[in-house]
């Protein structure tokens, strides 16, 4: 069974999204290819599947990452750790506390504020982190304003209460952090949402006929689908 992907116009903006249902579809993360050198851009992942009969299904990036490409807090790939949680409030968007992780384990997906995630943590088959959350317990982002003149593309992720359902969004015009939570949290009905990052934002999703390229990414969150579906 293949995503849901759509695009919806909310408050005078497109948005393109995908639902992921976990009961029926490969979710994961990518970074680093098998020689250790980051994938960094969608087509290489798909061509690394394709090698195995597989392929990428839709897929987007997925949190913030350095100069040369690795993540900037939490990252785990196949239950290893390849960077640790960064708990402390700094410069940027992603020191804007709360900020969030966002896991895949065996019984489903969640997103969990940073130090809530360090407190008691789950066992993530795959997570990345960000920030700043954007819905958190269905509420948003404290420091969000409603008249920000701070626009960006932006994407995010994130899940339904069922912990099945998975949300990927992308704004397909530059929005404000205020107006990018309201589309999760009374759009998307997603009570706990993160933000993934902002100009360098990419979709792959070929129902809605986007390939996007640009800048080479670091974490990359996609589906895994036979090859040809």
């Amino acid at each position: 069974m293949a995503a849901e992907c759509n695009t919806t116009r909310y408050d005078g903006a497109p948005f393109s999204w995908c639902a992921i249902d976990l009961s029926q579809e490969e979710l994961r993360l990518w970074l680093y290819s098998t020689d250790a050198e980051p994938f960094s851009r969608f087509s290489e992942i798909d061509e690394a599947l394709r090698a195995d009969g597989k392929a990428l299904g839709l897929a987007i990036n997925a949190g913030m990452f350095h100069q040369d490409r690795s993540a900037v807090g939490l990252y785990i790939e196949e239950g290893l750790e390849k960077h640790r949680l960064v708990t402390a409030a700094g410069p940027g968007n992603f020191g804007l506390l709360p900020n969030g992780v966002f896991c895949i384990a065996k019984s489903g997906a969640q997103v969990i504020e940073s130090r809530q995630f360090a407190q008691s943590a789950p066992a993530c088959t795959y997570a990345t982190q960000s920030g700043p959350m954007l819905v958190i317990d269905g509420a948003l982002h404290p420091r969000f304003l409603p008249d920000s003149d701070s626009l960006r593309i932006r994407n995010g992720v994130g899940v339904r209460t069922d912990g099945q359902s998975v949300i990927i969004a992308i704004s397909d015009r530059p929005v404000n952090f205020h107006h990018f939570g309201r589309f999760f949290r009374d759009v998307l009905d997603t009570p706990n949402a993160l933000y993934l990052d902002g100009s360098v934002s990419q979709l792959f999703a070929p129902a809605l006929g986007r390939f996007d390229s640009g800048p080479r990414l670091g974490p990359i969150l996609g589906t895994v689908v036979p090859s040809g579906g």
